[in-house]
């Protein structure tokens, strides 16, 4: 009697998980497989759209195939739906899209802001970026509005698809501004008096190599030259009034009598640094300038080889600028200048 009553026991228990296993896969199947959508869609939510008016979408869009089930599946996510562009996978159904849009799972995407472009530059790549929107111009007493060279941190910046180019700018401007902020009560090496000496001298090594190993170097000599009251004598700083502050001379070359125009910029006709930065700068050109290599050097010049020649005479330096010439008029003939 005792081995009945526990096998009855043992089959209503088995009964009762079946009822629950089929239970479960109906759900799933409702709410998650059950789906029409045979290709990954994207789907753009407007500021401000409704449930009602975004459901609407997707049922007609055959992207869900129950609107009462989608709406159900949104108020059981907290009932409300992000803005953004999303994508939506293959196969996905109703708790998946709700789970997406009520949570914000917008697509994204990677700007990269390189280090050594100036505002211009920027501004010209961002306007070229498929998956952001918006101008990169406004007329505003903002500091996106106003934006000057230094003001941009150069970084990859991760950010949901559809951001405005103006969002972008700031989010860098932001991150600057607290680069600024940990750097700030740093010693500044002589003869630097403020964070704008530091950002100006910065920008001129950052556009003088792409090399990290040679940036401490390169502000070396600068600092040497500045404490002798030597003429900086920087070609970017003489590019950057020829092509009033974009920054690069597009194939053109730099040539001797470009050296003379007046502009406080020109590092051939001015002591001293120029008043503003030249360019945006990533980290590695600020602790350059911060943290100098220790060396007596004067002069640098070109090795041919994406690198430079360092020298602490003249002479020196003049038989490295004769090995210069010769390279680059195998190049392309550009003109290069003493340091």
């Amino acid at each position: 009697m005792q081995k009945q009553k526990w096998k009855n026991i043992k089959s209503w228990i088995k009964f009762a998980l079946a009822i629950c296993a089929i239970v479960v896969f109906v759900i799933l199947f409702i709410f998650n497989l059950w789906t029409p959508l045979k290709h990954s869609v994207t789907v753009v939510v407007p500021r401000g759209a409704s449930v009602g008016r975004i459901t609407n979408y997707l049922v007609q869009n055959r992207i869900v195939k129950s609107g009462r089930l989608f709406n159900f599946s949104v108020q059981l996510n907290g009932g409300t739906i992000q803005a953004g562009e999303y994508d939506i996978p293959r196969g996905a159904g109703v708790w998946t899209i709700a789970d997406m849009l009520t949570h914000g799972k917008v697509a994204v995407t990677s700007v990269t802001i390189p280090e050594g472009y100036t505002i211009k530059q920027i501004k010209q790549m961002l306007q070229n970026v498929p998956d952001l929107s918006g101008d990169v111009d406004c007329d505003a007493n903002v500091p996106v509005c106003n934006l000057a060279e230094g003001d941009i941190f150069p970084d990859t910046y991760r950010i949901a698809r559809g951001t405005s180019r103006l969002a972008v700018m700031d989010l860098a401007r932001k991150k600057m501004v607290e680069v600024k902020k940990s750097l700030f009560e740093t010693v500044y090496p002589e003869p630097l008096k403020n964070w704008n000496d530091v950002l100006v001298l910065a920008s001129i090594v950052q556009k003088e190599t792409p090399k990290t190993k040679e940036m401490p170097v390169i502000a070396s000599v600068y600092l040497n030259r500045l404490n002798k009251n030597m003429r900086l004598q920087a070609d970017p700083t003489v590019v950057y009034v020829l092509t009033d502050g974009f920054g690069d001379m597009r194939g053109e070359p730099l040539l001797r009598g470009h050296l003379k125009i007046d502009s406080p910029y020109n590092t051939y006709r001015h002591n001293g640094l120029p008043p503003k930065p030249i360019a945006n700068v990533g980290i590695q050109a600020i602790r350059a300038v911060l943290k100098p290599a220790n060396t007596n050097y004067l002069f640098f010049v070109a090795d041919g080889r994406g690198g430079h020649k360092f020298s602490a005479e003249y002479s020196e330096h003049q038989k490295n600028h004769t090995i210069w010439r010769g390279i680059k008029k195998e190049i392309n003939g550009i003109v290069d200048y003493d340091k």
